[in-house]
């Protein structure tokens, strides 16, 4: 049988990892299709460093839509990135029949809804595993391997780059900033790492899981995001002592109002697998009522594992392509009219526990206060630990007070009713800097 044609639009890292393992693997490959898979068009702008790359027997040319026009072209892997130019591109391609691989959760995440509509419309595939967390087939589990289950939450490290700082912070001691420094050093942090580092990318993933796990429509505008620059080293350094590790987790849950879905530093125990997930690696763990907790770990980015998940979307497309698209799988695991329009909680209706630090001067019946305000809001106490006052004093106090650290452990609580006992103990004049609020997620 004829191998399928493909089209590549981006050559960059991703893209020259996906024709290398292609052609590395191609005789394995193509005894699991059932036919060969052939990268024969490549799109990227330096046509001079992307022909070197694919060797001769390849057209390689500047302009992206010239792939999509070429009629022998079957499957278009867009590898560009961002909402803009790959947006057009993708819709461009549907509209010409084309099926389509893509590992840009961005674009997804934000307008996953219509380009899926799009792509049914048109019968043709859309696949996109390569778009969260890289190698691991988290988006085949979700989808299919999981699909009797009624999907309860799901909680995953999956960002690479921030995990790989928080690892750092932990065992090293240092804080964010220098942490960041040798993260974009060595190559884990962009230059302009905002993306990753304020919880952004991380939060476009979730979207995606999100939707699939609960089939409902990719809603990013909705989540809840909050990176990890404001976190100490302390902050660590006490989670720690107190038996957990902070993770930069993407948190879907099923609850009574509806569906939560958020991204930020949290604390987890450390006997928990996922809290020992360390580097640039990415777990996941999903709680289902039939299975129970599975957990999905391994590189979350990466030239080859990324292009992992890209070439076993080409061999699902070669087998279902001529399948009548009724019977193929959902792009959202859900059937496109039986989508639920379950509500997207804002943060003030989540329900969850809370560490808190608080500064504060070493002086009698402040923990009474701060316990008591708590207890007015309805908030109990799991832990309180205080540290031993430390030889910092108030600049300008006469006579100078002490400081000391003030760690409270709270059970299950509004997020409202935290913000509003937060409110009250910040007002208190023997609280002396900006109180920290980290989410503790017993994962259990």
């Amino acid at each position: 049988m004829k191998p399928i044609q493909v089209g590549l639009l981006g050559m960059g890292v991703v893209g020259s990892g996906t024709f290398n393992v292609l052609r590395r693997n191609q005789e394995e490959i193509k005894r699991r299709a059932g036919r060969g898979i052939e990268i024969t068009m490549v799109a990227d702008l330096d046509v001079v460093r992307a022909q070197s790359l694919v060797g001769e027997g390849v057209k390689v040319v500047s302009d992206a839509r010239a792939v999509i026009a070429n009629p022998d072209i079957d499957i278009v892997i867009e590898l560009i990135g961002g909402y803009g130019i790959a947006k057009s591109l993708m819709l461009e391609a549907i509209a010409a029949g084309k099926h389509v691989v893509t590992a840009n959760k961005a674009l997804l995440a934000v307008h996953g809804t219509e380009i899926f509509a799009a792509a049914s419309d048109k019968g043709v595939m859309v696949a996109f595993e390569a778009a969260v967390a890289g190698g691991i087939p988290i988006i085949k589990a979700l989808r299919e391997g999981l699909t009797a289950n009624r999907i309860q939450w799901i909680a995953g490290i999956i960002n690479g780059t921030t995990n790989f700082i928080l690892s750092e912070m932990r065992e090293k001691g240092l804080d964010f900033s220098v942490v960041l420094k040798e993260a974009q050093r060595l190559g884990y942090a962009e230059a302009d790492p905002t993306f990753d580092i304020e919880g952004v990318d991380a939060a476009h993933k979730a979207t995606i899981m999100s939707a699939i796990a609960f089939g409902i429509p990719v809603q990013f505008d909705k989540a809840y995001v909050e990176g990890i620059t404001r976190l100490a080293a302390q902050d660590i350094r006490y989670a720690e002592q107190l038996g957990y590790r902070i993770k930069l987790l993407g948190i879907t849950k099923r609850v009574a109002k509806g569906i939560e879905l958020r991204v930020h530093p949290s604390l987890v125990p450390t006997k928990r697998l996922i809290a020992n997930v360390e580097g640039a690696m990415n777990a996941v763990m999903v709680q289902a009522d039939a299975v129970g907790t599975t957990l999905y770990y391994g590189k979350g980015a990466g030239s080859e594992p990324t292009a992992s998940a890209v070439v076993a979307d080409l061999v699902d497309i070669t087998r279902l392509h001529t399948a009548d698209a009724a019977q193929r799988v959902p792009h959202l695991a859900f059937q496109p009219n039986a989508l639920s329009d379950l509500r997207v909680l804002p943060m003030d209706e989540v329900v969850t526990s809370y560490y808190l630090r608080l500064r504060v001067a070493d002086q009698a019946g402040v923990l009474a206060k701060v316990t008591g305000i708590l207890a007015e809001a309805g908030i109990s106490i799991d832990a309180v630990l205080q540290r031993e006052a430390d030889e910092v004093v108030i600049e300008g106090a006469t006579p100078a007070l002490p400081q000391t650290d003030l760690i409270i452990l709270t059970h299950d609580c509004q997020e409202a009713n935290m913000n509003g006992a937060l409110a009250q103990m910040q007002a208190l004049p023997t609280v002396l800097q900006p109180i920290v609020r980290i989410r503790k997620e017993e994962l259990a």
